[in-house]
């Protein structure tokens, strides 16, 4: 094969939204291409490969010693998984694909099964954030985990010493603002869900900040969830020592000027890295060019050496771009990168002996293949000379090879047709291309089993309501109204100080109602925010804590270690958006988990609800962020506060600073109530019906439990005034594409 030697210990990753680009970044210098298809990519509106198309790519990239990666790394329906991706990734897996990079667990365990000789890379979007959520994926079947992009070194080194699993991580481009691009607010305000790769970007949107009544920012600082783009090749060497093996660039929906340049840069620096120069200084020259190429406000290093900040936001959300273009630039990396072919460097040795068959022997690296043709003949008038030869072999014209070498040896007065020599060559030259990518043609797709598909179960049961809590007086609501079984209450609710008095405390209070006891876990867990807390799980289960909502895997990996499993549920930010990545949670033995929040009625009766807790009630949680909006606009001063969000249109968006864990959490506007669509609801099969609540007041929360007690236990009709008070059905009515 004639592998890239320069790649030892790291490669180049780059994006490519067409086969022109992708050419182009081979000759800036990547090492794998990460690449979108007709379906399932996290891009469904970037001009993406037809299947023709991708399967060209996948050789020409293997011509070069070159990865391929696609991207299958959306949140996949059952009907989708079923009845198309098996048979979509058939060909490219034939045809030599080197990895797919997936979001859901239901599509990596089948993908795993299905084709076991390709690798699987875990998407950013898992939001891997720790040591335990990357052993989760490594026992699944993943071979690479692409970090959350909000991690630190030493975080990825941790991940990387407990593991010692293939790292990817971002080192160049744009930032989502909300963790690892988990965001619900395009779909809930616009029906484009970015899970499903239609993300319209509202956070690259003006907003006016309220706190208290005070407008925080200014037109000139609108743009509060606009994140400057990264850029670090400046510390490429402090990411690589970390434990970071593929250097991943952003942009698969940039110009090919972009990608190529970018590419180019970091291949220089990494390129002196692995040669020994261990701290390389990036010229001005160099920066320049990455700047004048494409920044949002300027760049940053993004998270890696800090938590979060000002200074990391484009609050003007200007693209340099846009507005001064460098354009003798962009013409010199055209030139460079994409007017002239890049091809594969053969060597050749031709024999002509008069009567012996011509014979031509080409190698690209360790690949060689021999080829005959017709007899050699004696010139009658005009013999063969060896320039004549030569120019006639090297004329390989389109098909990417290129003689570095060509030996000739022949006899006198010998004589051979040109027809002859041209079809020499191309046999010999076809025979070369076959022989590289025959690895990669020998693999079959394992037949599809049809007897594995999951099926659709439904509770019998009486269903009952569950409330969810995030502050003490709505805990206090909650206690003593008949209905409610089992009452999540945020770990927030209870101090560090005396946590395990006051949990149990609660624990025998709400026993005494009939109601057991669940501990919410944070939206996002990094190291060591739970410590303090978590030596402490087990003595409370002891004490008749009834188990966690978990939120994210590595809360999910933790509890796993201490053998709490059985204890969990959960919530509907750990996908299980298709029968096959719900079943795959069940099979961990965990108690079950929540309906995701964008499929809508229709779609979950085909779902398998039978362990699962519908959201009937509660302000849908948009974006959760390492971000704070009041240190952005503001300071930090430690204060768990609110704020609001004014859109364009003045609709008004809550905000939530957790400082404990250090993250933001954006709310949509209306809360999601189901409280008219109990008929539509029942039909699930569901095992019971969550109330959650956030911002709401102990009156407020009494309320809201009171009308859905009625209406979805006691069979009454809706109550006049709730019915008057706006609120959205969410997707449980429109869904998403």
């Amino acid at each position: 094969m004639n592998v890239d030697k320069r790649k030892t210990q790291v490669e180049v990753l780059a994006p490519a939204g067409s086969l022109d680009i992708m050419k182009a970044v081979v000759a800036a210098g990547a090492d794998a291409i990460y690449l979108g298809g007709n379906m399932f990519g996290a891009r469904a509106f970037a001009n993406n490969f037809n299947d023709e198309e991708l399967i060209c790519a996948i050789e020409y990239a293997h011509l070069f010693g070159r990865k391929v990666y696609l991207t299958v790394n959306t949140l996949l329906k059952s009907r989708e998984i079923e009845n198309s991706l098996i048979e979509y990734l058939i060909p490219f897996y034939e045809a030599g694909l080197d990895a797919v990079i997936v979001q859901d667990m239901g599509v990596m365990e089948y993908i795993r099964r299905q084709f076991p000789e390709m690798d699987i890379h875990a998407s950013t979007q898992m939001t891997i954030t720790g040591v335990e959520s990357a052993k989760l994926l490594q026992k699944a079947g993943a071979t690479r985990v692409v970090t959350a992009r909000e991690l630190s070194l030493e975080e990825i080194k941790k991940i990387y010493d407990a593991t010692h699993m293939e790292i990817e991580s971002f080192v160049h481009g744009a930032l989502c603002y909300c963790y690892s691009g988990q965001c619900l607010m395009s779909s809930m305000i616009g029906g484009r869900s970015g899970n499903r790769g239609r993300c319209a970007q509202p956070c690259r949107l003006p907003y006016q900040v309220y706190r208290d009544g005070k407008r925080l920012n200014n037109d000139r600082t609108g743009y509060a969830l606009s994140p400057k783009d990264m850029c670090t090749v400046d510390i490429l060497p402090e990411i690589i020592e970390a434990g970071v093996y593929s250097l991943k660039i952003e942009g698969r929906m940039k110009k090919p000027e972009y990608t190529a340049g970018v590419v180019s840069v970091y291949r220089k620096y990494l390129d002196k890295y692995l040669s020994g120069e261990k701290r390389p200084i990036v010229t001005k020259e160099d920066k320049q060019m990455l700047w004048d190429i494409y920044n949002r406000d300027g760049f940053h290093q993004s998270y890696y050496k800090q938590r979060n900040g000002r200074s990391m936001m484009a609050l003007e959300n200007e693209k340099s771009a846009g507005i001064i273009r460098n354009e003798e630039l962009f013409t010199r990396i055209r030139k460079e990168y994409m007017d002239k072919k890049t091809p594969v460097l053969i060597r050749g040795t031709m024999s002509l002996y008069n009567g012996c068959p011509a014979i031509l022997e080409v190698q690209a690296g360790d690949c060689r293949v021999t080829v005959e043709g017709e007899t050699v003949q004696t010139a009658m008038n005009c013999p063969l000379g060896e320039e004549r030869i030569r120019r006639q072999m090297e004329k390989t014209g389109g098909s990417g090879f290129i003689f570095e070498k060509l030996d000739i040896f022949m006899g006198d007065d010998i004589f051979l047709p040109m027809q002859q020599l041209n079809h020499l060559r191309r046999q010999g030259l076809e025979a070369l291309e076959e022989e590289m990518l025959r690895p990669w043609k020998q693999r079959k797709a394992k037949e599809r089993d049809l007897k594995d598909i999951p099926e659709t179960e439904k509770q019998t049961t009486k269903e009952f309501l569950t409330a969810a809590v995030e502050t003490e007086e709505q805990l206090a609501a909650v206690e003593k109204t008949d209905g409610v079984k089992r009452i999540y209450a945020d770990c927030g609710i209870f101090p560090v100080s005396g946590f395990v008095q006051n949990v149990e405390r609660w624990i025998h209070r709400l026993e005494e109602e009939g109601k057991e006891l669940f501990l919410t876990l944070p939206r996002i867990v990094r190291d060591r925010e739970l410590d303090g807390r978590k030596e402490t799980f087990q003595e409370l289960v002891q004490k008749g804590l009834g188990g966690f909502l978990v939120r994210n895997m590595e809360s999910y990996g933790i509890l796993d270690t201490m053998g709490l499993t059985s204890r969990i549920v959960l919530d509907a930010n750990i996908y299980t958006m298709n029968n096959r990545a719900e079943a795959f949670w069940m099979k961990k033995g965990i108690l079950g988990d929540t309906v995701p929040l964008e499929l809508n009625a229709k779609e979950l009766v085909h779902r398998n609800n039978k362990n699962s807790e519908l959201t009937v009630y509660g302000y849908t949680p948009m974006m959760v962020s390492v971000q704070c909006v009041q240190k952005t606009m503001d300071h930090c001063n430690h204060a768990c506060v609110q704020y609001v969000l004014k859109d364009r249109y003045q609709k008004e968006f809550r905000g939530v600073c957790s400082c404990e864990f250090c993250y933001n959490t954006i709310y949509n506007t209306l809360p999601t109530s189901l409280l008219k669509e109990k008929e539509k609801a029942e039909k699930l099969g569901v095992k019971a019906y969550r109330l959650s609540f956030t911002t709401e007041t102990q009156q407020e929360t009494e309320k809201i439990v009171r009308a859905f007690v009625d209406v979805y236990l006691r069979g009454q009709k809706p109550d006049g005034q709730m019915q008057t008070e706006e609120t959205t059905k969410g997707h449980f009515q429109r869904g998403v594409e």
